[in-house]
């Protein structure tokens, strides 16, 4: 599984290999440059300063000249890496979120029953935006650390063997340490992300539902849930410091070490006459050579563990199936009458959970008006969540004009269905954009006249920008009948055969409902129709009424018809007549 993550994670290069490589060129570049300086020192020190001062004088300017280009090299090289590396990461990060973005679209209504919002948008942003620092950051890093540390062993053991053993017997040890540490760090950074994401996904709760908080003067309370959920995160944080402080200075210790071995191996040759002063100089400036990208790869572990932690859970995300997809050879659905059949159908949420629905059977024709009422829990949501495969039926079969709904495209399916819910959902923007939202390439005319149809043209007028009016998120800048009628302007527009109105009206007041149960029956009139009712009152004019139970449909009839048997519903509408 390791092994797949870093195959998978290495894939994303593919697309940007030209701008890798030269990344990965200029990297070693400057990895040179930062080599061969010290080996002028050392020909200044060893050989240019017991030369006579006319010679010194001309060799000084050929070496200062020299020493420019080589920095203005070096310069480029860092320009390069610092900006064209990093928009190769962003775009990266950009391939990344569009790839996790269309795949959460992908995903069914039970992965989101179950998901966290705050938690999703951690792995979108804070998780990819580490990945693409690691990705970026993380071959320059090696490389330059690589070159440096074996150009520097290289050049050290040809100054003087001794000294290179005296700073190179220190390494094992140090690898071994990191090692250990490691592995401790990875299981700390991951608890980090986990922390991480349930703040997000508390914040986004709360600021969620503010409006709830205070009414309800919930402040002290939700600071305290809060307070419990950053003390997690900050012991989680602490935990991952004190083994990432417990690296750092390990690995500080044993760079030092270094250092101090070279300098005592050094003295002693140097006493012994097997060594000049300046091979000892040149030898301590190439030190910094070799331990500084030692420290680079200190910082790059927290880097990758930071980057890998959300690697995996990148992947988390993107190794879930959708359990809702088309089937092989899935037919689009086309000239559609909206005759809709259910044959013994059965459904469960979750596998060894009680069926909500138990062995439906169900004829609705074309045009026909159904409602459905029951006791909460009954399955009248479910029922019509199952028809646009909102989930998939646990047993038996729904069909549309004698089609299996499995047989047809997801997109053909739910474009050729409208829903009307009881909780509408507004996006930030426009009362226009919303509108359109039923049909992407609507002409402003369409739009107002699907606004018309909705009894919503006149109070959207009433506001000075009319259909540029921005509504707020969630559209709280209006009411709920003003909200819910935008929602049947949208459904109006996608003019779909077959409507489902979900207890559309039931959060109403009187006035509003009336002015929306208009619209709704306005939009009904020769379409396929479900409505699931929360007031009896508002579908004693459907041609069928279903009751329905936890054992199934219990009655069927019109509403006199159910009235007269004094079943079921019989009690329900007069207990809501009370």
């Amino acid at each position: 599984m390791k092994t797949n993550n870093f195959r998978k994670m290495l894939s994303y290069y593919k697309p940007y290999l030209k701008i890798f490589w030269a990344d990965m060129f200029f990297a070693a570049v400057s990895a040179a440059v930062a080599l061969t300086i010290p080996l002028i020192v050392r020909y200044v020190t060893s050989t240019l300063v017991y030369q006579e001062s006319g010679i010194i004088l001309r060799q000084l300017v050929k070496i200062g000249i020299l020493l420019v280009v080589l920095l203005a090299v070096d310069c480029y090289s860092r320009f390069f890496i610092g900006n064209y590396g990093h928009v190769m990461g962003a775009r990266m990060e950009y391939d990344m979120r569009a790839e996790i973005f269309g795949h959460m679209q992908k995903l069914s209504f039970s992965f989101y029953d179950d998901a966290k919002v705050g938690q999703l948008m951690s792995r979108i942003t804070s998780d990819l935006f580490d990945i693409t620092e690691l990705l970026h950051h993380g071959p320059e890093n090696i490389i330059l650390s690589v070159l440096k540390i074996t150009g520097a062993l290289v050049i050290l053991f040809n100054i003087n063997g001794w000294l290179t053993l005296a700073a190179f017997i220190v390494l094992p040890f140090m690898f071994l340490f990191a090692f250990l540490l490691n592995r401790k760090m990875r299981a700390a950074f991951r608890r980090n992300r986990e922390t991480i994401a349930e703040i997000n996904a508390q914040i986004e709760d709360n600021l969620s539902g503010i409006r709830v908080v205070k009414s309800f003067a919930n402040e002290a309370v939700e600071q305290e849930k809060f307070r419990v959920g950053n003390d997690g995160f900050l012991a989680a944080k602490k935990n991952s410091y004190h083994y990432m402080g417990s690296f750092q200075a390990g690995v500080g210790v044993f760079t030092t070490l270094i250092q101090v071995n070279v300098i005592i191996v050094g003295s002693v040759l140097i006493a012994y006459h097997s060594i000049d002063i300046s091979d000892l100089i040149t030898f301590l400036l190439y030190i910094g050579v070799f331990t500084e990208p030692i420290r680079t790869l200190v910082d790059f572990t927290e880097q990758f563990q930071n980057g890998y932690s959300g690697f995996v859970r990148f992947r988390e995300i993107m190794d879930i199936e959708p359990d809702i997809q088309d089937a092989e050879g899935a037919a689009e659905l086309s000239e559609v009458r909206g005759d809709i059949s259910f044959e013994h159908v059965s459904f469960r949420y979750q596998e060894g959970a009680d069926k909500v629905l138990r062995d439906v059977n169900l004829e609705v024709p074309a045009g026909s008006y159904i409602a459905l009422v029951g006791s909460s829990g009954a399955g009248k949501t479910t029922l019509c969540s199952l028809i646009p495969r909102f989930y998939d039926v646990t047993a038996g079969t729904i069909r549309i004009d004698g089609t299996d709904i499995r047989d047809i495209t997801l997109q053909s399916l739910r474009s050729h269905i409208g829903i009307v819910q009881q909780d509408v959902y507004l996006f930030a923007g426009t009362i226009f954009e919303n509108i359109a939202y039923g049909k992407r390439d609507a002409t402003r005319e369409e739009v107002i006249a699907a606004a018309k149809n909705a009894n919503a043209h006149e109070f959207i007028m009433s506001f000075p920008e009319g259909y540029d009016t921005d509504i707020g998120q969630r559209g709280i800048k209006l009411s709920g009948g003003q909200k819910q009628r935008l929602s049947i302007a949208r459904v109006f527009l996608k003019n779909p055969p077959i409507l489902i109105f979900d207890e559309a009206t039931s959060a109403l007041d009187n006035e509003s409902e009336k002015v929306v149960q208009d619209s709704l029956e306005r939009l009904a009139q020769n379409r396929t129709t479900l409505v699931i009712a929360h007031r009896l009152t508002t579908i004693q004019n459907a041609e069928r009424i279903l009751v329905l139970t936890e054992n199934g449909i219990a009655e069927s009839g019109t509403h006199q018809e159910l009235l007269a048997q004094g079943g079921i519903y019989e009690k329900l509408y007069h207990m809501h007549l009370n």
